[in-house]
């Protein structure tokens, strides 16, 4: 597919075409497999599923070979496997089904068991952190969202109340210290490359690091009011140390592909007092498209009033 031909993200290639579907099952460590009912294919070698890496050019693929899966009826179901030790760049990957020197057909969506992906708990003792998840595109397509971190600051509960955000969470792939803290930077200035002060609050550890380091922080939205250009979205971030690297505070151990759909909350007055007198704002904790979590900041006057 070249520049001058790319559909929209998602979009089918061959509107009201019928597509097979692939039955995805997911495992705790976070493989994935993909069974397609596909008769009279199966003696074929040369099928396979293709995974491109959408919104890149020249588009990035992974090509996983389909082979029949034991035990179906008349080979007619053929399996593709993404081991949880594949490295999948992070972003969004919608599926192909190729065979041969044919053309690549996106694939539908069929039942899917994501169980193991609930509560998921990260080995301790790798490197990286591969969380894949498959769901429908907007078009009914397949893709799967995928995330490479490590290390990594899961979001628990939040808690927006008393003028401020507790957070809960656990930290994977280092250690709390003492100097631990929550970081809040404006979107704003980090995406025109500033080097604006963050808004800290302190970190307290919570339980026994067998399985993570849990941790808990709550963020006055009144210190993010005060600031230069309050109003904007304020990314939230876990510094383990003081000389340690912040790692981004995101909810990505589960099945939900998109939590600004699905987990919402309220927005709430920062007082006048908080706001350094000015008053008139309010603000929102959310989940971002790559389910970051961040805090929005709003003006409710309008400007000069």
């Amino acid at each position: 597919m070249t520049a001058t031909t790319r559909r929209p993200a998602g979009a089918p290639d061959v509107p009201g075409e019928t597509a097979p579907r692939a039955d995805c099952t997911a495992d705790s460590a976070g493989g994935l497999s993909f069974d397609i009912a596909l008769p009279g294919v199966a003696e074929r070698w040369d099928a396979a599923l293709l995974l491109r890496l959408r919104d890149r050019d020249p588009e990035e693929s992974v090509r996983l070979p389909l082979e029949p899966l034991s035990g179906a009826p008349d080979g007619s179901v053929l399996r593709a496997t993404l081991p949880s030790t594949v490295p999948l760049e992070e972003g969004r990957w919608d599926a192909y089904l190729v065979i041969g020197e044919g053309e690549a057909r996106r694939l539908l969506p069929g039942c899917s068991d994501l169980r193991p992906l609930v509560d998921r708990v990260p080995r301790t003792d790798r490197t990286w952190l591969g969380v894949r998840i498959p769901y429908a595109t907007k078009y009914g397509n397949l893709s799967v969202r995928s995330w490479l971190r490590w290390p990594h600051a899961e979001a628990g509960d939040i808690w927006p109340a008393d003028g401020g955000l507790t957070v809960h969470g656990t930290l994977y792939g280092a250690e709390l210290t003492p100097t631990a803290r929550l970081e809040a930077r404006p979107r704003r200035a980090a995406a025109d490359g500033g080097q604006m002060r963050p808004v800290t609050a302190p970190v307290t550890p919570v339980g026994a690091p067998a399985e993570g380091h849990g941790f808990t922080a709550r963020l006055a939205y009144g210190d993010l009011a005060r600031e230069e250009g309050a109003a904007d979205d304020w990314q939230l971030w876990l510094r383990p140390g003081e000389d340690a690297e912040p790692v981004r505070v995101a909810r990505i151990l589960d099945d939900i592909v998109d939590k600004h759909k699905i987990l919402r909350y309220p927005a709430r007055p920062v007082a006048a007092d908080e706001a350094g007198g000015s008053g008139g704002m309010t603000a929102r904790p959310y989940y971002t498209g790559a389910n970051d979590l961040s805090v929005r900041l709003e003006d409710t006057e309008p400007a000069g009033s």
